[in-house]
């Protein structure tokens, strides 16, 4: 198979030879490695690798992939260097001098430069051949690395994993082309067991700004693109344990507990696994072994008096899986930490966790870096959990895009509250100065763009969906509504009955006249009116910097869903006042439950100034990027170096009283 630079324009192709998505366990060959947290299954490609700039897809050296390819010795008239140079992975291209930094918010960045619409979206004719593929803004970097496999890893089938690659990859290696994928922020997998060698081995990626992706991650941010999270090889056994479901449930009782999984294989389908469950005190309290098939079930099982996990008392129980060969020995160790608690809606609409009512004290974070972007390191994250606890913030939205593996992790560990939400945001094509207007909208009830989206929903929960963290997943954020919409929705339902699924842009295509008087419908609704999607998408009424009346008169007006503020208290300049507004309505009405404070952390970067010498923070416009949303993208309850804003006060004493 040859890769295609036409998969850029089509909404129908966003991964070739990508393998199917998985829960995201680390897995062990014995003790000893788990206890040093170091896998010998895994390889760390992170580094220098050699790098190519390209300002258009017809500018970049199209066979650089080839195995005789010298990128220390080449000259192609096109280009101003001869030699490849050195790039940092993770990193971003922009990042790296090598393209403009922009910030922008809701357009999309080539508005009023080129003309584009999204494929199909006017017309089920226009497939919008050549958008992106002949696109003169879509930069290409082109990236390698030479490798030799570790003594541990050879003989043994070979995947790897990008973390997060913005916008589209394309992938060889030796010269053989692996596949292609799309989608920022989820984890993409290859197989490259065929074409892997012990030693000199080359792998080569081609990674575009801009494809039909572009248009669902119009996300408010700069937008940067590269090879931004880690990168590794992984080795499996020779029977490994591909994926695992975790079903654990909270009786009525809210004192009893049980626990079943679901356990897929690959590889020899011989042997035995052993699973067990610890607490604490190191008491086991499940203990079973079965052969090994492709799937293996473990039939739910009794726990009484579980100790229920929440944000004041995070507990989370020990699985151990032992999978052995049919002599007995253990050939993979996977450990993985899970806890009990069970999030529904009462009869009365009221948000309940562990039975009692749920209050989220939230904030919406982007993942950001002053020096690095969104390639933010353990440091950053630990660092956030520390200013969470400090200030009495319970929960997160990882606005608006999947986050890097350890973070879910870390919300275990730490009891705060996740709404885990898709990478989707598609605000250009229906909200244009201003106003609503979705003639041109995606995914919306467009065919051929229901596949990308349902498959992005698929991924969020395959990868995540062993995280007691997650209360809530989410379809993602300011992309109006639709057919497509419905069927993320439904995605979700079919699989996992034990979250409640949200989403915001239904409000969009709702006439709240009757229940919230004081809207007036022509500033939410389209012209021309429009499906009402209200009853087929979001378990909860969701709005984005509804004033504390209007939430009132929601509220007052027998509410058939719990009220929150997927984004409110907008933390631009000296701001978060008026906060007790909204707090005081919390005490008042049980179906309010809160909300996500907009944002976290502002969207700025450190530089050299040139006049002065000093490291200065830069923010949106600050990069002669034209057109720019400026001074927007500095929002957050804390500078982009993480130092606390004064507004910090306002929130830590207001969610400190309701923690």
């Amino acid at each position: 198979m040859e890769a295609e630079i036409k998969w850029l324009d089509d909404p129908e192709t966003f991964r070739v030879n990508q393998l199917p998505a998985h829960s995201d366990h680390h897995f062990y060959r014995n003790y000893a490695e788990w206890q040093r947290h170091k896998s010998s299954f895994e390889q760390s490609l992170d580094g220098q690798w050699q790098f190519k700039f390209a300002q258009t897809p017809q500018k970049r050296i199209k066979d650089f992939y080839q195995v005789d390819f010298d990128a220390s010795n080449f000259y192609q008239v096109d280009f101003d260097a001869s030699n490849f140079d050195q790039i940092e992975v993770p990193s971003e291209i922009e990042l790296s001098d090598y393209a403009q930094n922009n910030y922008i918010n809701t357009l999309i960045p080539w508005e009023g430069k080129i003309y584009r619409r999204p494929a199909y979206a006017l017309s089920q004719d226009d497939p919008e051949e050549g958008s992106f593929s002949e696109g003169a803004d879509n930069t290409v970097g082109l990236y390698l690395k030479r490798f030799d496999l570790n003594d541990e890893l050879r003989g043994k089938q070979i995947r790897v994993r990008f973390e997060g690659v913005e916008r589209s990859m394309y992938l060889w290696l030796n010269g053989h082309f692996i596949g292609y994928a799309e989608d920022s922020f989820t984890p993409s997998e290859f197989d490259l067991t065929p074409y892997i060698q012990d030693e000199d081995n080359v792998i080569a990626v081609e990674v575009f700004k801009h494809s039909t992706a572009s248009w669902i991650e119009d996300q408010d941010m700069f937008r940067f693109s590269g090879i931004f999270r880690s990168v590794e090889l992984l080795a499996q056994p020779v029977t490994h344990l591909e994926d695992f479901t975790l079903k654990p449930r909270v009786a009525d009782n809210y004192r009893d507990g049980e626990l079943s999984m679901d356990l897929n294989f690959a590889g020899q389908q011989a042997g035995s696994v052993h699973v067990m469950v610890k607490n604490h005190d190191g008491s086991t309290l499940l203990d079973e072994t079965k052969s090994i098939d492709e799937l293996v079930a473990i039939e739910p099982h009794e726990f009484k008096n579980v100790h229920l996990w929440d944000n004041h008392d995070p507990y989370l129980y020990q699985l151990i899986i032992e999978v052995k060969d049919e002599a007995g020995n253990l050939i993979e160790l996977v450990p993985y930490q899970f806890g009990f608690r069970r999030i529904e809606i009462s009869p009365e609409h009221v948000v309940l966790l562990n039975g009692k009512r749920l209050i989220i004290n939230g904030v919406n974070r982007h993942e950001w870096d002053d020096h690095r972007g969104r390639s933010v390191t353990m440091k950053d994250m630990l660092s956030d959990i520390q200013t969470f606890k400090e200030n009495n913030i319970n929960a997160v939205r990882t606005c608006h895009y999947p986050d890097q593996i350890p973070w879910y992790y870390l919300c275990d560990q730490n009891g705060i509250y996740m709404m885990a939400e898709n990478n989707l945001e598609s605000h250009a094509t229906w909200q244009k100065m201003g106003a609503i207007e979705p003639s041109d909208n995606v995914p919306g009830s467009v065919p051929q763009w229901r596949e990308v989206v349902i498959d992005r929903a698929r991924s969020n929960y395959e990868f995540f969906k062993n995280h007691t963290a997650i209360l809530f997943w989410s379809l993602g954020n300011e992309s109006f509504a639709g057919d497509n919409l419905v069927a993320m929705q439904q995605f979700y339902k079919d699989h996992d009955d034990s979250r409640l699924v949200h989403y915001e842009g239904v409000c969009h295509t709702h006439d709240y006249s009757e229940q919230i008087p004081s809207l007036d419908p022509a500033n939410y609704l389209p012209k021309g009116g429009t499906k009402d999607y209200r009853d087929q998408i979001s378990d909860v009424e969701s709005w984005m910097y509804l004033p504390p009346k209007q939430v009132e008169e929601y509220l007052k007006n027998n509410p058939d869903k719990p009220f929150m503020e997927c984004e409110y208290m907008h933390d631009m300049g000296n701001s978060a006042g008026g906060m007790g507004s909204y707090i005081k309505l919390l005490d008042k009405y049980p179906q309010y439950f809160g909300g996500f404070i907009w944002d976290f952390i502002d969207q700025a970067l450190q530089v050299k100034d040139p006049i002065s010498g000093q490291m200065v923070m830069r923010y949106g416009g600050d990069f002669d990027d034209r057109h720019s949303d400026y001074e927007f993208s500095g929002d957050g309850l804390m500078f982009a170096d993480r130092t606390p804003k004064p507004a910090m006060q306002e929130v830590r004493y207001y969610y400190g009283l309701h923690k």
